[in-house]
C-alpha cells in the first residue's frame, strides 16, 4: 500500500508517514474540543461493519464513530459462524458484494492477511479493524494519541511491550508507528515462546530504533515512560502459557511502576 497524504485503505501501521501521523493527531486533537463542529460530516454514508472474530469494544467504537459523524451503520457480530461464510462463501465473494452496499467497510478477521485480500477486491476502502495476529492499525494509532497524551510527546518515548508479542496484533501496529518518530528505545518483554517476531525486530534494526529483549519486567520499569501490557492470545492456541507471568504478578510490577499503562 503506498504511503501519501491520503490513504484508500487502512491496512497496515508501515502505510503512516510521520507527517500523516501528524496531520490525523491534530485533527483528532480539533474533533475532541468542538466535537459539535463534525456531528453531520458522513451525513448518508453508511459503513458496513464485518466481523469474522467476537469483538465488542472495537465494533461499538466504530460504530459510535459513524453515528456521531452523521452516518449509519450495519453489519454482522461473529461472520465466521452467522453470515454466508457458514455457507461457503468466501472473502472476496462476500467483499464484493458488501461494497455494493456500503461507502466504507471495517473488517475483522482471524486470518492474517485478510484485509489486504479484502483491499483487492473492495471498490469502497476497507478498515483493518484486527487480521488474527497480523496489524489492528487503528487501535494503535489511539494507542499513539494515548501516549501523546500522558507524555505530550512521542519523540524520545521509552516503551516496554509485555505479553504475548508473537500473536498480539496491537503490539505490532504500534511498534510500526513509533518507528516513525526519533529517540525511540522499547523493551520486548516475553517468555520465549511469544517472543516478537524477527520481522518486526528487523524492521527496527533497519530503522535504527534500538530495541531490548528479556523476560524480566522488574529490571525495566525503572527505565520507561509507557508499559503496554498485552494478554495472552488464547484463541490463536497460547492459553498453555497463561501460567509462565501469573496476570496477578504482572499487574503488581505494573501498578508499583510510575510509567502510564496502555493495554493492547
Amino acid at each position: 500500500m503506498a504511503v501519501g497524504s491520503r490513504l484508500k485503505h487502512v491496512i497496515e501501521s508501515q502505510q503512516f508517514s510521520r507527517s500523516l501521523l501528524e496531520e490525523l493527531l491534530a485533527q483528532a486533537d480539533e474533533i475532541k474540543r468542538e466535537p459539535h463542529r463534525f456531528s453531520g460530516r458522513l451525513n448518508g454514508r453508511i459503513m458496513a461493519a464485518l466481523f469474522y472474530e467476537p469483538s465488542t469494544r472495537t465494533r461499538l467504537s466504530f460504530e459510535a464513530a459513524m453515528l456521531r459523524l452523521g452516518g449509519q451503520t450495519m453489519g454482522t457480530d461473529n461472520a465466521r459462524e452467522f453470515s454466508s461464510a457458514a455457507k461457503g462463501e468466501t472473502l472476496e465473494d462476500t467483499i464484493r458484494i458488501v461494497s455494493g452496499y456500503a461507502d466504507v467497510i471495517v473488517l475483522r478477521h482471524n486470518e492474517e492477511g485478510a484485509a489486504r485480500r479484502a483491499a483487492a477486491m473492495s471498490t469502497v476502502p476497507i478498515i483493518n479493524a484486527g487480521d488474527g495476529p497480523g496489524q489492528h492499525p487503528t487501535q494503535a494509532l489511539l494507542d499513539l494519541y494515548t501516549i501523546r497524551e500522558e507524555l505530550h510527546r512521542i519523540d524520545g518515548t521509552r516503551i516496554a511491550m509485555v505479553g504475548d508479542l508473537a500473536n498480539g496484533r496491537t503490539v505490532r501496529s504500534l511498534t510500526y508507528l513509533l518507528s516513525k518518530f526519533k529517540d525511540i528505545k522499547i523493551w520486548f518483554v516475553a517468555p520465549p515462546p511469544v517472543a516478537m517476531r524477527d520481522d518486526l525486530k528487523a524492521h527496527l534494526t533497519e530503522h535504527n530504533i534500538p530495541w531490548i529483549e528479556t523476560e524480566d519486567l522488574d529490571s525495566v520499569l525503572p527505565e520507561v515512560d509507557v508499559v503496554y501490557q498485552t494478554r495472552i492470545q488464547k484463541e490463536r492456541g497460547q492459553g498453555h502459557l497463561q501460567n509462565r507471568q501469573p496476570r496477578a504478578r504482572l499487574d503488581a510490577q505494573v501498578r508499583d511502576s510510575h510509567a502510564p499503562v496502555a493495554a493492547g
